[in-house]
């Protein structure tokens, strides 16, 4: 693991808005904050939901997602810890593990089920929602896991730990790029009194997702079990996270597509049309 100096910020971003997950449950009852929701969709385009899961308790967990559809949209599931089996039907099958990131682009339909594998134990991580362009909505299903260890990690001279799973940070490439939407995604462990600093760049949204202690962004203190949605202001090139006690945070930044959002549930298309005949598709079998 490599050790690196931090890119030396001239403005950081601020705290634009704090905001509370929700408390829901999703699939076949499994519990979870919704922190992402369709309120906050053209603030953080490209970014449609983020959800939080976590909890020792399997029957919070332990039905999981049995078959359900996608269209129009990219899933990003990080498990933090845990073991779920990933199945669908273009024919894609993993297992995500515990640190591993699963990557699925839904494109023009694919009905998926993501099942536990443990029947103790904790079961936590995020899953995100990244949309797809107009011209890449109907792109083929695609799908791919990413163990733990194949993970870009670096250390920071201050004592910060950072895992790089989309994008680049302080020089080092993640494990996936996407071209248009361009997101950045790390998960970032600091330790009481470091700052971690990183670019974002400018024409991209983000915000910050403290799981674990709380930190400080240009004095605005976030929780754990809290988002900071990142300003937007001219000139900040990055943002400088402080740590106000040992903190584990994810940053997520994309480039906003600037285009209509229709979502009906698991559809997220441009116009009411698309997702009539998403539903039809769908109810026809014509998915993957």
């Amino acid at each position: 693991m490599n050790t690196l100096t931090q890119v030396t910020l001239q403005q950081s971003r601020a705290i634009d808005r704090l905001v509370e997950g929700m408390a829901t449950s999703d699939g076949a009852g499994v519990k979870l904050t919704r922190v992402l929701t369709g309120k906050l969709q053209q603030r953080l385009d490209p970014f449609l939901m983020l959800d939080a899961f976590g909890s020792d308790n399997p029957d919070d967990y332990i039905a999981g997602f049995p078959d359900h559809p996608h269209r129009g949209f990219e899933t990003v599931t990080y498990m933090l810890s845990g073991r779920m089996r990933h199945r669908d039907s273009a024919g894609h099958e993993g297992l995500l593990g515990d640190g591993g990131v699963q990557w699925m682009i839904a494109g023009r339909g694919v009905i998926h089920s993501e099942i536990p594998e443990q029947e103790d134990g904790v079961m936590e991580g995020f899953q995100l929602w990244l949309n797809l362009p107009a011209q890449n909505k109907m792109a083929e299903p695609w799908y791919r896991d990413f163990a733990s260890e194949t993970i870009p990690e670096y250390v920071t001279e201050e004592g910060g730990t950072v895992r790089v799973i989309a994008g680049k940070s302080n020089g080092v490439d993640g494990v996936m790029t996407r071209e248009i939407t361009e997101p950045l995604y790390l998960d970032i462990h600091v330790p009481a009194g470091v700052t971690f600093s990183t670019a974002i760049p400018a024409t991209h949204n983000a915000f910050i997702y403290v799981y674990r202690g709380a930190v400080e962004v240009g004095g605005v203190r976030v929780d754990a079990q809290r988002m900071g949605i990142l300003s937007n202001t001219a000139g900040a090139d990055g943002v400088s996270v402080v740590a106000q006690e040992d903190a584990r945070l994810i940053l997520v930044a994309g480039k906003p597509l600037r285009e209509a959002i229709v979502q009906y549930g698991p559809f997220v298309m441009n116009t009411q049309e698309e997702i009539h005949q998403a539903l039809d598709d769908f109810r026809s079998g014509r998915f993957v």
